[in-house]
């Protein structure tokens, strides 16, 4: 299993010999765990130097590409899964990109962290200022987020533009789940995967 929890709960949603996307891959570690694991076949997006050359090591697919100039390089239902870990809250237009991913895509897989979990809502709340955590380890400057969703926008988002929701797990920091997650993800889970499609 990929050392990342979160890749583990990703590819097991993954069949073998799928075609896969990855946008904004990081180092390869999906891809390259998929492709030796379960036959998948694919490309990753990323735009960082340092992660391009792991790729590269990696025996990764990697393109060079910004993922906010959209995905027009890809035909319709170019691939079997498209895959955005961490990055979603991260590109100008989540809006536009979560649907250029369902265009080249037969379906998404998307994680993101969840702004509506309680210790981000009690961290404005007490401390008067934006969180700084494991699950946030940024100051309000330097963070790449640049638009904070909750699980419930991102619900709500779907309802409106008519995206299926397959599957979902809201989990801990650490990838883990657990009742409360499950019970009320939007004020206990610190992670959102979703499995989507139109």
């Amino acid at each position: 299993m990929p050392e990342r929890n979160d890749l583990s709960l990703i590819s097991d949603w993954i069949p073998r010999n799928a075609s896969v996307l990855d946008l904004g891959c990081g180092d390869g570690a999906l891809l390259a765990y998929l492709k030796a694991n379960k036959g998948v076949r694919g490309y990753g997006l990323e735009i960082d130097q340092d992660n391009l050359a792991a790729c590269f090591e990696n025996g990764v697919n990697v393109i060079e590409q910004d993922l906010d100039n959209g995905l027009d390089n890809f035909q319709n239902d170019r691939f079997d899964y498209v895959v955005m870990t961490q990055a979603l809250q991260a590109v100008l237009r989540p809006d536009r990109i979560l649907a250029e991913m369902l265009r080249v895509g037969r379906e998404a897989i998307i994680t993101f962290p969840n702004f509506g979990h309680w210790r981000v809502r009690s961290y404005l709340a007490f401390k008067g200022r934006m969180p700084v955590s494991s699950a946030l380890p940024y100051e309000w400057y330097d963070t790449p987020n640049i638009h904070l969703c909750t699980v419930n926008d991102f619900e709500t988002h779907c309802r409106k533009n008519d995206i299926r929701i397959i599957q979902r797990e809201v989990v801990n920091r650490d990838h883990s789940s657990s009742t409360l997650p499950r019970l009320l993800p939007n004020l206990f889970g610190e992670i959102a995967i979703y499995r989507v499609t139109r």
